[in-house]
């Protein structure tokens, strides 16, 4: 059993694929054994696009989703569609009693994600919403720092995600928010999931109680900037907690988290770092004292396949639950009613 791999299926060719499927193939427990689209030779374009070995024959390529639920060789699947295709496939797979990572976000609708996991019970299979980042170290590091009093006890926090968008990404804001599209449902689960998880609680991510929010949308009704304030209620002396938030694609890239405190403050300058990025990690007291810490590269879409082989191959429980999937969930829809609510 030591040596056992978990054998993954892809299905989709998505652009997620030049991080996910070479993870998949270097993963000490895991092996790519097929991967599917519904475009004509696509899957196969993909394998031989970002396979990280020369030799990927006995990988099966299908021009259908289906054939690749049904084949039997396949043990886990990993979803990487449209935002609003996830929940449909991801319980096609479960029925068919594939284990399932799900690429964030695990759904659009918090209803969905209790049929995933009513169906995930049902069928004994694993599943996780794929939320690579928390398995980068640096976050443990930071979290580690926060937990020995370095800046007092949290009250505030801001979480900014955006780039350029690229001609070539223009099918992320092609429909609107109700219906996946847009920057909240693209790069925003990020900015969320990271704040709720700054103001973790006993290891779970907080929910927000309120939230205040404005957007650009565009003609498909897809947001292309938002930006807003969760309120996380207040602490236990009474201090109100915020995380403000924004996520863009008109905007230069950014992807960073900073934690305040009653004693100072810290921040994570590349929160969702790519495997040849050095991630920094930075603070700064009030009595005076600051400090700047480079960590060791690290892919953490590697290590999120790991995990997940790993909690299939020794039946764990997955680092992100249902719970944290439904909360982030519930966060989102609760922006966007709070924007077309004005």
């Amino acid at each position: 059993m030591a040596d056992k791999k978990l054998n993954w299926g892809i299905l989709g060719a998505a652009r997620v694929n030049q991080r996910l499927l070479p993870a998949i193939m270097e993963a000490s427990n895991a092996q790519l054994v097929a991967i599917a689209s519904r475009r004509a030779g696509a899957a196969k374009a993909t394998l031989e696009k970002y396979a990280s070995i020369t030799d990927y024959s006995d990988v099966a390529c299908y021009d259908d989703l289906d054939s690749l639920i049904a084949d039997d060789n396949v043990e886990a699947v990993y979803c990487p569609m449209a935002n609003e295709e996830h929940a449909k496939w991801a319980l096609t797979a479960i029925k068919a009693g594939k284990h399932v990572l799900i690429e964030k976000p695990m759904a659009i609708t918090s209803a969905d994600i209790m049929k995933i996991e009513r169906a995930a019970n049902a069928h004994g299979v694993k599943v996780m919403e794929g939320f690579m980042y928390r398995f980068h170290p640096q976050h443990i590091q930071l979290h580690n720092m926060i937990s020995t009093g370095l800046i007092g006890d949290v009250l505030s926090a801001r979480s900014s995600f955006s780039f350029l968008m690229q001609p070539s990404r223009m099918y992320r804001i092609n429909r609107s928010m109700a219906d996946g599209g847009g920057a909240l449902w693209d790069i925003g689960p990020y900015a969320i999931h990271s704040l709720r998880w700054c103001f973790q609680h006993e290891g779970q991510p907080a929910n927000p109680q309120a939230v205040v929010a404005c957007a650009k949308l565009n003609a498909h009704g897809a947001d292309v900037v938002t930006s807003g304030v969760f309120d996380f209620g207040q602490d236990a002396k009474g201090r109100a907690r915020f995380g403000h938030f924004e996520m863009s694609f008109e905007r230069s890239r950014k992807a960073e988290y900073e934690i305040i405190g009653d004693k100072g403050w810290i921040k994570c300058h590349n929160a969702w770092a790519y495997g040849t990025d050095v991630p920094v990690i930075s603070w700064e007291t009030d009595d005076g004292k600051s400090g700047e810490e480079k960590l060791p590269m690290s892919n953490h879409f590697n290590l999120e396949i790991e995990h997940f082989s790993d909690c299939v191959l020794h039946d764990l429980a997955p680092l992100l639950s249902f719970e944290d999937a439904k909360g982030n969930c519930m966060a989102i829809q609760a922006v966007i009613e709070a924007i077309t609510a004005k």
